[in-house]
């Protein structure tokens, strides 16, 4: 069961965004201590709170460092497949009850501090930061990329290069699976069916983070990423069959010389 009721979360605070893994065991967090599910929200800190994401994002508000330090210690038994360094992003959030919500010189200025506001705000940082994360992920590919493409444009067929480029793309195609079937950027979370105001933040917000231009052009990266793998493995496949070609015309060739001595030579 869902619950609305606004953690005592001070009328300006930071939220902050934490990649930590690949996946969280959002189940373990007893149903005591939630102020609303998918995604889960929790009490933190002195006065603030912390937002779950199955996916391995967690997601705080107005936690100081000492306290998100501690928080993700203590959900690290939960966390499957941690990050070496953790992705983060963050936004300052001001609370004022008697204006509209918008962006404001940086700060997003909410009506106030309900588990689905916070959700919402939750869930665009927690897509946003793993957008940026693989985002980066791309970008080191590419750099990768490169000299091998230089190579096969001016004739060659990517050498070692090539080899070491496709166990690059072997983890960069992880990403697809990870975005649609882990993450739903592209989906809308459902407690918004019954939040039309809180709707519009998320409309709001997923515009101001360019959600889906980000993951558009991610996904234009990784078919671009896909059909180069597939030209590797084919001239890779196609260097085989020319070695194996010469191959046996070298056969060939030692049967014709032994006849030959065999006929010559030793008569």
């Amino acid at each position: 069961m869902v619950v609305t009721a606004a953690p005592p979360l001070p009328n300006s605070f930071t939220v902050v965004a934490h990649f930590v893994g690949e996946r969280i065991d959002t189940r373990s967090i007893g149903a005591d201590t939630r102020l609303a599910d998918f995604p889960v929200l929790v009490r933190a800190g002195a006065q603030g709170a912390a937002a779950l994401f199955r996916y391995g994002v967690v997601v705080t508000f107005a936690l100081d460092a000492v306290e998100q330090a501690s928080l993700l210690k203590h959900l690290g038994g939960l966390v499957a497949g941690p990050l070496a360094e953790s992705e983060t992003e963050s936004l300052d959030v001001r609370v004022d009850p008697d204006t509209n919500e918008r962006t404001e010189n940086g700060a997003l200025v909410l009506r106030d501090t309900r588990a689905p506001r916070l959700q919402a705000v939750a869930e665009i940082l927690a897509k946003s930061v793993v957008l940026a994360f693989y985002e980066k992920r791309m970008n080191a590919l590419f750099e990768h990329m490169e000299p091998v493409a230089r190579d096969i444009e001016s004739g060659g067929r990517g050498g070692v290069a090539g080899r070491d480029l496709l166990r690059h793309i072997g983890g960069a195609l992880l990403v697809e699976h990870t975005m649609v079937g882990r993450v739903g950027v592209g989906e809308k979370p459902e407690f918004l069916w019954d939040e039309p105001d809180v709707e519009r933040l998320w409309v709001r917000l997923e515009d101001d983070y360019e959600i889906v231009e980000r993951n558009v052009a991610l996904e234009r990266k990784l078919d671009l990423v896909s059909k180069t793998a597939e030209t590797l493995l084919q001239l890779s496949n196609e260097t085989r069959a020319l070695r194996v070609e010469w191959y046996i015309v070298a056969l060939i060739v030692f049967e014709i010389l032994l006849t030959l001595y065999q006929m010559f030579v030793r008569d």
